[in-house]
């Protein structure tokens, strides 16, 4: 038995027995159905009795509540309502969404009408997406801001930079990324060969395959596949491994003992970056031009000396630098997105998978709009 149920002047008592959890709800909706409320102006329910109440219950209950109410009964409690039931309440009411605000047409005429429904629904998705855009466009700008004051700091005390910590840093995402970006570089280097020989021998041009070969690795390919490559490494290593030091609170650690998290943890990660990507990107590109020089002797059967005669031919006075040039800007981009998503970690291992899948999107999202407005920026220029 759950309820408890007599008749008074003014109504019906409600004293609520036993235990009100989820595992009894057929009872307590049994119970809750059978009460009458016609003819009733007045309920009071007591819970002194109750054994235990879970939010099964709290919700059986307010549903109850709600229904006599919504039928002109007036509900009192005997003391104060359970600890529970406002726990539904209050998360509930927190939930309705606010009362729309009539907004007045371009004219200042009539208010427009109000949007409902699906609508509503996808501008308070615009809203909250553009909202949160800008707030994460602000947060790069104060993190870059803050990294920037931080390096310039540095620069007067060596030390302060942190040069053992750099080299650990340009090995870890330089010297253990060569063997992986030279397989890649060679493997792309062979299909751009393969496929301009299918294409180029129809016209008896076999020999301007290494031009495209050489000027497509130089000034693209080379950096670009490098940096993808380095963005899916270093980008996420360094997203986990700040991010699981923000979860072990070793951060909040290093700021407790006056040392600067920016100084110890992101600038050697980004500096170690800027100096390995462009020594990655000279690696790929050499790769790269022994890729096609191994698919033009064995498919055109070129020797390798008119290969690479043809090859210096085709490098111009800025082909190979404007390659090397994107390389350290690329760098800071990849290390600010693995750095400052792995700042961001809050909370618990799934926030920490979160942000450094983040990490290495835009990471890898940032590579490729620098590379487009690079090859607008050297057209215009005529490089």
């Amino acid at each position: 038995m759950v309820m408890e149920m007599r008749k008074t002047d003014r109504g019906l008592a409600l004293d609520l027995t036993g235990e009100w959890r989820a595992i009894a709800y057929r009872q307590i909706d049994s119970a809750l159905a059978a009460v009458d409320l016609s003819g009733a102006s007045h309920v009071e329910i007591a819970t002194d009795r109750l054994a235990a109440l879970d939010l099964t219950g709290a919700w059986r209950l307010r549903e109850f509540v709600r229904r006599a109410r919504g039928s002109g009964v007036q509900v009192d409690f005997a003391g104060a309502p359970p600890d529970q039931l406002r726990l539904v309440e209050e998360t509930l009411s927190s939930r309705e969404p606010e009362e729309a605000v009539p907004v007045a047409d371009a004219a200042g005429g009539t208010p427009l009408h109000h949007v409902e429904g699906a609508e509503a629904a996808t501008l308070a998705f615009i809203g909250r997406r553009a909202v949160a855009l800008w707030r994460d466009m602000i947060g790069a700008l104060a993190f870059l801001g803050r990294l920037s004051i931080t390096a310039l700091r540095a620069l007067p005390h060596p030390k302060g930079l942190r040069p053992i910590s750099i080299a650990r840093h340009v090995y870890d995402t330089g010297i253990t990324a060569m063997p992986i970006v030279a397989l890649i570089a060679f493997l792309i280097s062979v299909i751009i060969a393969y496929m301009s020989a299918e294409q180029l021998r129809s016209f008896g041009a076999d020999i301007f395959v290494a031009d495209l070969v050489t000027i497509g690795v130089l000034r693209e390919l080379g950096v670009l596949l490098t940096a993808i490559i380095v963005a899916g490494r270093s980008g996420s290593a360094f997203a986990a491994e700040i991010g699981s030091m923000q979860l072990n609170e070793e951060v909040d650690a290093l700021r407790a003992t006056g040392v600067d998290p920016f100084q110890a943890l992101v600038l050697p990660r980004v500096l170690g970056l800027v100096i390995s990507l462009p020594l990655l990107t000279v690696v790929a590109d050499l790769v790269g031009l022994a890729g096609g020089a191994v698919l033009c002797a064995s498919l055109l059967h070129m020797p390798l000396e008119q290969y690479f005669h043809q090859v210096s031919q085709s490098i111009s006075a800025t082909t190979f630098w404007v390659g090397i040039i994107k390389a350290p800007v690329f760098a800071v981009l990849i290390g600010m997105a693995g750095t400052h998503r792995g700042m961001q970690v809050r909370g618990s291992s799934r926030e920490l998978g979160r942000l450094t899948t983040v990490a290495v999107v835009q990471a890898i999202f940032l590579v490729i709009l620098a590379d487009a407005l690079f090859a607008v920026l050297f057209m215009e220029i005529g490089v």
